[in-house]
């Protein structure tokens, strides 16, 4: 039994918590929205303010939006790192250039605090039971801290090297493929629309055929539900994609696709559809077409 804290509890970092908690180890979360502590604490997480617990947590997972607030949590002005003990390990789960990952595993090695360049994958769901994939990348000794939080959170995890910035690297190949699968599920159902193909049939016919993907089945009926409550917002993209085209620029690699993708989610939140589910990009492509999704037509 480990005790082990969540910084950021979001529809990931709240999954998180709650699969590291079942495990059975002591679990606090912390996040800048109060009533999400609040109904974490209820539900079983452990109280206490954070200067009186980070001096004997085992481990802290780190599910933030970017590397800006992942250094903040770090190092910023509550900064984490230096009120944990020697030997206490950071899990770093947003997506983050490699750089950046690399920078923050020596400064907390500098603290005699591991750090584990360890992004997810897996979705809302998969977070709550305990079954992402994480592409971590670190010392062994990194891993070998890290392991509680692992075996309680994770389905798969691929060791990617031994130090931070590979894990990271990963996390941007996949980025690359799952923000250019939604935009193109989006593109293909609303496309079909023009040709009398009803989104529930699309869904239907396309999920059992060679063009599916993870992310058309698991965002093309947000689509035929009308439903874009959140799960993975539009104003994600952006920032990954745009991880990813930095990473290709310093690597003079061109990549035509990935920016196509990228200037969609950039039109959704131009739209005000920032805050909604990733799959609202499809609203995009029915304006364009005059097109009337399921959701607009009450």
């Amino acid at each position: 039994m480990k005790k082990i804290a969540v910084f950021g509890l979001g529809a990931m970092g709240y999954g998180i918590a709650s699969s590291i908690l079942r495990a059975g180890h002591t679990t606090h979360g912390f996040d800048v929205v109060p009533e999400q502590v609040t109904r974490f604490q209820a539900n079983g997480g452990s109280a206490g303010a954070l200067t009186d617990v980070a001096g004997s947590l085992d481990a802290v997972a780190v599910v933030v939006l970017n590397a800006a607030q992942t250094e903040a949590v770090l190092f910023g002005d509550d900064a984490i790192v230096p009120q944990l003990p020697a030997g206490a390990v950071v899990l770093a789960c947003a997506t983050v250039p490699p750089n950046f990952a690399r920078e923050m595993e020596q400064r907390c090695n500098a603290h005699d605090v591991h750090y584990l360049d360890a992004p997810i994958s897996g979705g809302a769901g998969k977070a709550a039971s305990g079954q992402l994939s994480i592409m971590a990348s670190g010392t062994k000794a990194a891993l070998d801290a890290a392991k509680p939080v692992l075996d309680a959170t994770a389905e798969t995890v691929f060791t990617l090297g031994d130090t931070a910035g590979a894990g990271s690297a990963m996390k941007a190949v996949n980025q690359l493929l799952a923000g250019v699968h939604i935009a193109t599920m989006a593109e293909a159902l609303t496309f079909g629309m023009t040709q009398g193909v009803t989104p529930d049939k699309f869904l239907e016919v396309i999920s059992k055929c060679a063009g599916t993907s993870w992310m058309l089945e698991n965002r093309a009926p947000h689509i035929v539900a009308g439903d874009f409550t959140p799960l993975s917002s539009v104003n994600i993209w952006p920032k990954d994609l745009g991880i990813v085209l930095d990473i290709a620029k310093s690597a003079q690699f061109s990549a035509p696709i990935t920016t196509t993708a990228l200037q969609q989610f950039v039109e959704a939140a131009k739209m005000g559809l920032g805050g909604e589910d990733d799959s609202a990009v499809a609203k995009v492509y029915a304006r364009n077409a005059g097109l009337t999704l399921p959701s607009e037509k009450e």
